[in-house]
Order: structure tokens, then sequence, then C-alpha cells
């Protein structure tokens, strides 16, 4: 068996273990990133992620793809995924001040849903029975997480809500650049755009920002570890099909609720636990219904 032969068979598995290694990654950046906007302003923290994720794509890509790094073929829709991100990620930044790391990751976790139905009528795809019954069950898990009494802060749940919907945008236009772009260019240009849209904030609230030797460290790890979770997906969809790697998102809310449990002494409560479980349980199903479909044969 050749090396090429003995990768191609053992691509599906190489794919998932990258993509379990991405959401592992965008958990330690989650619970260092609400450690981080509890006591600092989100816009300098942000500006400074982006700038190191900027700066380690450049350092990592750059040798090897040279100017393919930047060449696009759609710019100004590549600027608005970046746009989306951007807005997702200072919404974000918010909603990790006010809500706990598992609440606030489960309520982003609805756009994948959204972005199913919406496939149907502004991209085409078809879009299945299964895929309402998931997204019926994702709404009913949110539902279920920010219920009345739950105590959860309402600024925060907005800001989490906010967050899910420009995470709808952001999926969608990379649903679209998918079939022309080079997936680095993007995650090039997220970057980029990211780091410019947070200068002016970052600079009006730098005042305020008076970092500690911990608090560099941990902003250093914020960056590294999002733009190595980015990364590893870029390099998962290499190895494996996006259906089969879907349901390995929903495992970033165990490793989100388990760790800001483990930091933060915050573990939901059993209905909200049980909300988490029919979010997972909605993704998973419709991931794994989508991949046997793509197996099966013609009929």
């Amino acid at each position: 068996m050749t090396l090429s032969t003995s990768l191609a068979a053992r691509g599906p598995m190489i794919g998932i273990a990258l993509a379990v290694a991405a959401v592992f990654m965008f958990s330690i950046s989650d619970v260092v990133g609400k450690v981080l906007f509890e006591d600092n302003p989100v816009s300098v923290i942000v500006a400074l992620r982006y700038a190191i994720s900027l700066a380690m794509i450049f350092a990592i890509s750059f040798p090897t793809v040279g100017a393919r790094l930047w060449q696009t073929k759609r710019t100004g829709l590549v600027l608005a995924r970046g746009m989306s991100l951007a807005v997702c990620s200072i919404a974000m930044g918010y909603a990790f001040r006010f809500m706990p790391v598992g609440e606030t990751v489960a309520i982003v976790h609805i756009a994948p849903f959204v972005v199913v139905l919406l496939a149907g009528p502004l991209l085409g795809e078809n879009v299945r029975p299964i895929h309402w019954i998931g997204a019926s069950l994702g709404f009913a898990g949110v539902l279920l997480i920010v219920r009345p009494g739950v105590g959860l802060a309402p600024i925060g749940v907005m800001f989490a809500m906010i967050t899910a919907g420009f995470s709808v945008f952001f999926h969608l236009f990379s649903r679209v650049l998918a079939r022309t772009e080079n997936a680095i260019a993007m995650l090039f240009f997220t970057n980029v755009v990211g780091a410019v849209v947070f200068i002016l904030p970052a600079l009006f609230e730098w005042q305020a920002f008076a970092p500690t030797t911990q608090t560099v460290m941990f902003i250093v790890l914020l960056g590294m570890s999002a733009t190595s979770g980015h990364y590893f997906f870029t390099l998962a969809y290499r190895f494996a099909p996006a259906s089969l790697l879907a349901p390995m998102q929903y495992v970033h809310l165990v490793f989100a609720t388990i760790m800001g449990w483990g930091v933060f002494g915050h573990l939901p409560d059993v209905i909200s636990m049980l909300g988490m479980m029919l979010i997972i349980c909605g993704g998973v199903a419709v991931a794994l219904h989508t991949q046997f479909k793509r197996n099966s044969p013609a009929e």
C-alpha cells in the first residue's frame, strides 16, 4: 500500500481527529476569552486576538502558498464574510462578560440549523423533513436554556443571539465562497478584516487597558487557540467531507461546558443540560442524515 493510498483510506479518521482538535482549541479560546472579557475592554482584547491570529496565519501559510494567501475571486463577498465574523467576535465577547460559557456556546450553536433552513430558498439546496426536525429540536433546546427564571442575564442572552444571527451570515457566505475561493485566503482575509475593524475602537478604550503579565499571556493563548482551531478545521476538510465533520462541531458544546465548569465552577442545571442535549441531538441527526444520503447509491 502506497503512502497516498494509506492516507486516502485513513482520510476520514484524520479529518475527524483534526475537527475534534479544532473544537477543543475553540473551547480553550472560549474559556480564556471569558476570563479576559470580564475585566478588560472587549474591543482591545478582540483587536489583539485578531492581530495575533493574522501574524500566525501569515507566518504559517505564506512560506508555502506565497501570494495565493491574498488572492481571491470574489473579494467583496470575502470581506463581507470577514465583517460578519468580526461582529460575531465583539458580540461574543460581551456575551461572555455576562453569561456562562456553556449556555453562551449552546445558544450560538442554533446558527447551523438556521443555515440549513435558509440554504433551501437562498442557495437552492434541498431541505428535507429531517432538517426541520433537527431545527425544531435545536430551537426547543435554546428555549429550555433561556427559559424565564433560569437566571441568565438578558443582555448576555441578547449578545449571544446577535452572535448566532451573524454566524448565520458567516456560514452562508462560507458555503457560497467555498465553490470558488481558497480556504486559506478566506481565513487570511477574515483576520485582516477583524484586525482593521477593531483598531479604532481599541484605541479609544486603550487607556482603560492595564494588562498584567498574566493578561498578556492569556491574550497570546487566546489568539493561538482561536487560530489553531480555524487552521485545524481548514486541514480537516482536506481529508473528510463537510457532512462527516459537521457532528464534530457539537463536541465543542461538550468541551466548552466541561471547561467552563472546571474554570468557573458553573454547571448548567438539569433542564439547561437537557436543552443542550436537544441541540446536540438535532445537529448530529441532520449531519448523519446528510452523510448517509451522500454515501447511498443513487436510486
